[in-house]
């Protein structure tokens, strides 16, 4: 069977590709850490060329993937992504960044590491730096049961979907567990059925064919990880073969449709395994290929490295890349630069073999790289190629400084560096050991899992390593590596000066109170002329109480608020109540305007009018009553609400009457009053938001009146948290449902902010306000909120939030 050649490089990324799939003969999608999920679409067959589409543009690196095959339901499939950002996205492949995602899906606490997908499609499998593993529904889209990993798991590396009813994971405990889906329990989890032990952290997982083109081990499943062997299993748990080769971590496995499996990893290659033997090495000019996929349809290879690129490989002659392309990607990995401590112990230059011994030794198996010394003094590494018999150059070692050349022993070990590390003052001194040939970030978290701290430090101490071994780590100079298998460069950097705002629990309520009192003053003024010269003078004003109002507009519109109102206020406030009650419905909003201003002012919340009421009935009708003018009525509120006509309704008038809402949460006396009339204004949210009623939402697309809806909702979310004595589940419910309505239509961050702090404030509340909460599972509009806006405080609250969901 022929070798693998290059087929198409498909250069768009910007940053590592961390993931790769390759669902069709002509599409190919990728992850990469510069925030993006990427379809790659076959435009041209000689040479193979691809045009790339940005699906997904994220807010952290992207590190997993995978494809849900199409379905009645889906008929192009779903392209299922997810990373730092610990929400999973599922969207159509044809749709691009300006489109929302089809579903997203929460309930991971950190990075979400690997995704797979059942053969069949019933569920997608999460796995995850939180130490979970989490089994998704596609038809409902919800958790069906969460894998149970007990002890220090620390994170779930690798999942692998086996069949519709088995799920088998690889963690960095070393295990790999298999799970029996029909054995889940009353709590929705589900205890391994087998756990097998291997020899270190288990990366990579892929399922191997059975029967007639079963693998020759007669293996089922294959597993890789940081001890760079690839180990066969039979589903019973019996280990039936172990494959070496690599040089260093296994982070991806793959099958051919041959049942050849296909292995990729942090020594630059990816390999191809023929029952024992690997029979094909392809070196990539990087420090280490994250990901390989293989078609179904066609068994060609795609691969994602740290260089950015995206490799396509195949056996077939007529989709091979031109023979310049082929040429100058063998000419990258010649010009590449090989670190010495990638090739193992130090090497002596006195004693390498001439490049003339190449000409008279084979190797000994495919992919073994040797080093000679080159003609002009440096030292060249070539790699064996068993199918064509000859040593291929595959690289220049460059010195490696910064290491004292003694071994330093700790805890019965050997490393090139024990370094003393002060975490806390007072405390003696931590020891982090280091070998220059491993990763700085492996190294990091070992650390920190060995000393019960939190992996936020993760980049402050891999940058430790950095500096004190000066650039004496894998190829990359003073900077930090790109190798880092955790993709952290988008994350929060623990040693940045500036801390993480914290918004939850907000306790101070929102006020909408700015305003100018000329032109307000200038409009009232201008009406009630209009109406004395209609001759209305039973609904207008005399001018000495055109003067007083003005004064008292003077002294409160755009002036903050002070211990003790003007003492005309309330007099004046009666003058509005009669306008807003009595005046045709189209010339209501100045006395609106008026009135939400007048209402966040001591005193204001305790005026009555004998016909219409207090200040929230008088408000509310105004606004949503078209009569003309307003008849007293003993019908309750949520009557009026119940039956609104919103065609007729001035968005302009209800924004008004929310604003006002809004700002009595200012006074004592103002949040008596929210609260006794909360059952009308929270059914009024909740009509408006669409949550309730046949219509629909109204004004939907007016961002004033969604400001002020939020900002109400927010408000008595913020007043369940102050008196969590008298808390109203029934109300508190409605809320939620409010604000997803509102983060679901809407794409305006101080829109989606303040919806997604009335979520918060519920769940701050705790007890029973949050397990409501839960079982509304708000976590999905919560990570809708943050898929949908760039603005870091979105990111950070929806963090805060899901924090809560995790307690």
């Amino acid at each position: 069977m022929p070798d693998f050649k290059l087929s198409a490089q498909l250069k768009g990324h910007e940053a590592d590709v961390r993931a790769v799939c390759f669902p069709a003969a002509n599409t190919v999608f990728s992850t990469s850490r510069d925030q993006t999920v990427r379809r790659w679409h076959k435009t041209a067959e000689k040479p193979p060329t691809f045009d790339d589409t940005i699906t997904s543009q994220g807010h952290g690196y992207i590190n997993s993937l995978t494809f849900l095959r199409a379905s009645s339901t889906w008929p192009d499939g779903l392209v299922i992504s997810a990373g730092h950002e610990s929400i999973i996205e599922a969207k159509r492949p044809t749709l691009t960044t300006t489109d929302n995602a089809d579903r997203l899906l929460v309930g991971h606490g950190h990075n979400v590491c690997t995704l797979d997908v059942s053969p069949r499609g019933a569920f997608v499998v999460s796995g995850g730096w939180d130490g979970k593993a989490l089994v998704w529904d596609t038809e409902k889209w919800q958790i069906s049961a969460q894998l149970v990993h007990q002890g220090e798991v620390k994170s779930v590396w690798t999942v692998l979907a086996y069949d519709e009813h088995t799920v088998i994971t690889g963690s960095a405990d070393t295990h790999i567990r298999i799970f029996d889906l029909r054995q889940v329990n009353a709590n929705g989890e589900v205890e391994p059925r087998r756990t097998l032990t291997t020899s270190s952290v288990v990366r990579a997982l892929c399922k191997l064919p059975s029967g007639l083109k079963g693998h020759p081990s007669g293996a089922e499943f294959a597993s890789a990880g940081n001890d760079g062997i690839i180990q066969l299993w039979k589903m019973n748990g019996t280990q039936v073969g172990a494959l070496q080769g690599h040089d260093s971590f296994i982070y991806s496995l793959a099958c051919l449709p041959t049942s050849e499996i296909v292995s990729a990893g942090e020594d630059r290659t990816v390999r191809i395994w023929r029952g024992s033997e690997c029979i094909q090495t392809i070196t990539h000019p990087a420090i280490s290929v994250w990901s390989v996929a293989v078609c179904p349809e066609n068994g060609d290879i795609v691969s994602g490295a740290s260089d950015n690129m995206v490799r396509v490989f195949t056996r077939n002659a007529d989709r091979t890349a031109a023979p310049e392309a082929l040429s100058q990607f063998e000419e990258s990995v010649r010009a590449s630069a090989i670190p010495q401590q990638q090739l193992g112990p130090s090497i002596n230059k006195e004693q390498l073999n001439p490049k003339s011994w190449l000409l008279n030794n084979a190797g000994k198996k495919d992919g073994q790289v040797t080093t000679v010394l080159e003609d002009d003094g440096s030292i060249g590494a070539y790699q064996w190629a068993l199918s064509e018999q000859r040593w291929v150059h595959v690289g220049t070692v460059v010195d490696s400084t910064g290491s004292s050349g003694r071994k330093v022993q700790y805890n019965g070990r050997e490393y090139d560096y024990v370094f003393d590390v002060d975490i806390e003052e007072g405390k003696p001194p931590l020891k982090l050991p280091y070998n220059l040939s491993e990763n700085p970030y492996e190294a990091a978290t070992r650390f920190l899992g060995d000393n019960e701290l939190p992996i936020s430090y993760i980049d402050e101490v891999a940058k430790f390593i950095v500096t004190n071994t000066k650039g004496a780590t894998i190829g990359q100079g003073t900077e930090a590596p790109s190798a880092d298998p955790f993709g952290t460069e988008s994350r929060y950097q623990p040693d940045q000066t500036a801390q993480p705002k914290k918004y939850l629990p907000h306790t101070e309520y929102l006020a909408l109170t700015q305003a100018k009192w000329e032109p307000v003053a200038k409009k009232l003024k201008s009406l009630n002329e209009k109406h004395l010269l209609a001759g209305n003078k039973h609904i207008a004003m005399n001018p000495d109480g055109v003067s007083r109002l003005e004064a008292v507009l003077q002294a409160t519109l755009g002036t903050p608020i002070q211990k003790t109102s003007p003492p005309a206020l309330l007099e004046a406030q009666r003058s509005i109540y009669m306008l807003v009650t009595q005046w045709p419905y189209g010339d209501r909003l100045p006395a609106l305007d008026v009135l939400r201003c007048f209402a966040a002012w001591p005193g204001a919340a305790s005026l009555d009018d004998p016909k219409y009421g207090d200040l929230v009935d008088i408000t509310l009708r105004g606004a949503l009553d078209t009569q003309d003018p307003i008849a007293p009525s003993d019908a309750p509120l949520t009557e009026l609400i119940k039956t609104l006509d919103a065609s007729k309704l001035n968005i302009n008038n209800v924004m008004m009457a929310l604003r006002t809402v809004t700002n009595l949460f200012a006074t004592p006396e103002g949040r008596t009053l929210a609260a006794a009339e909360a059952t009308a204004i929270v059914s009024l949210l909740a009509r408006i938001a669409g949550v309730e009623g046949d219509q629909g939402p109204i004004g939907a697309d007016n961002n004033n009146l969604q400001i002020a809806l939020t900002s109400a909702t927010f408000n008595f979310t913020c007043l369940a948290f102050n008196q969590k004595e008298s808390v109203d589940l029934e109300l508190l419910m409605l809320l939620c449902q409010v604000a997803e309505a509102v983060i679901r239509a809407q794409t305006d961050p101080e829109v989606l902010f303040r919806a997604l702090m009335a979520l918060g404030m519920v769940l701050a509340v705790g007890g029973d306000a949050r397990d409501l909460a839960k079982t509304l599972e708000v976590g999905e509009p919560v990570g809708e909120a943050a898929k949908k806006s760039g603005e870091a405080r979105i990111k950070a609250l929806a963090q805060e939030c899901l924090g809560y969901l995790r307690r």
